[in-house]
């Protein structure tokens, strides 16, 4: 597979160095280390495959010159658009092309999430009642000083797409309308901590996200009939645990079992091993951004927000 990697920021070397010699040709209009600065320059005949690690607003004309050219493309999170018809459009030519174009949503490929899903499919815990997930990094500097990352609804559409994106994965659509419980800009000119969920859908889904957690922390519990499943920390900050609790009734100290992980993150190559598997069967999840867009457009008319992102 040749590829090309366009965006050369923070997920683009990511991407690069995961790609390694599969890469032909990198794109970035102001990197020095890029081989080319737009992606129309790139000769279409040279290349099968683009990796789209750039900002939010230029990635639906990118997607479509790409896909119009038949080329297969992962693109990072989030998708948004001003509307999902831009999205359906992709989907279209996505499929009239026999082209991959896959969102890129790594902590799918985390182990314990992973884990985690096959405990739920498994019915072991029962009725599922609560999901609540706290997702925190201490990025609010870095990103107040970036010239494009402050700006729409902040931490929401950058973290809360990850938590909208296992929801799907885990629990499938919520049948209800998110609800925003806080938005707050403590530092940023852009929300900087947002905690939303969806109350009233089964399971109840309860999410919290801030650039303000100074040492970063992820933590995931799942509270249902037969026990409980818990999550503490993701590998990339590691170590990562997983604890899984069987109820006893009417009360007492639950029998649970742990697993500890300590170890690289591994969701970026499992990532890209998946998405080149995809290549060899042409398909697309875009139906997901339709969905995870239009919470964006449901939660930026409530706030009064304008714009994608």
């Amino acid at each position: 597979m040749r590829l090309v990697v366009a965006g050369l920021g923070v997920q683009g070397k990511k991407r690069l160095a995961i790609a390694g010699e599969d890469v032909v040709a990198t794109v970035d209009p102001v990197a020095p280390t890029a081989k080319f600065r737009r992606i129309e320059d790139v000769p279409v005949e040279t290349y099968d495959a683009a990796l789209v690690c750039t900002p939010d607003e230029v990635k639906i004309p990118v997607l479509t010159y790409l896909l119009t050219h038949g080329k297969h493309v992962l693109v990072e999170k989030p998708l948004v658009a001003g509307s999902n018809t831009e999205l359906v459009r992709l989907r279209d030519l996505a499929k009239g092309h026999r082209a991959v174009c896959y969102t890129a949503y790594n902590h799918r490929f985390e182990p314990h999430i992973i884990r985690l899903k096959q405990a739920l499919d498994s019915g072991a815990l029962g009725k599922i009642y609560l999901a609540k997930f706290f997702y925190g990094n201490g990025t609010a500097r870095d990103v107040r000083n970036s010239a494009w990352r402050d700006k729409g609804m902040g931490v929401f559409p950058d973290l809360g797409s990850h938590l909208l994106d296992w929801t799907l994965f885990l629990f499938g659509r919520p049948t209800v309308e998110a609800q925003v419980w806080r938005n707050d800009c403590f530092e940023n000119r852009a929300s900087d901590h947002f905690h939303f969920g969806f109350r009233g859908s089964r399971p109840e889904l309860d999410f919290e996200m801030t650039l303000l957690s100074w040492r970063n922390t992820f933590r995931c519990d799942v509270f249902a009939e037969n026990g409980s499943a818990h999550i503490d920390c993701l590998c990339k900050w590691g170590p990562s645990t997983f604890t899984l609790r069987r109820r006893v009734l009417p009360s007492g100290r639950p029998a649970e079992e742990t697993e500890t992980l300590n170890c690289p993150d591994p969701t970026w190559k499992a990532e890209y091993e998946h998405f080149l598997g995809l290549c060899a069967a042409p398909s697309t999840n875009i139906d997901n951004d339709i969905w995870i867009n239009g919470v964006f457009e449901s939660v930026r008319r409530s706030l009064g927000t304008a714009g994608p992102g």
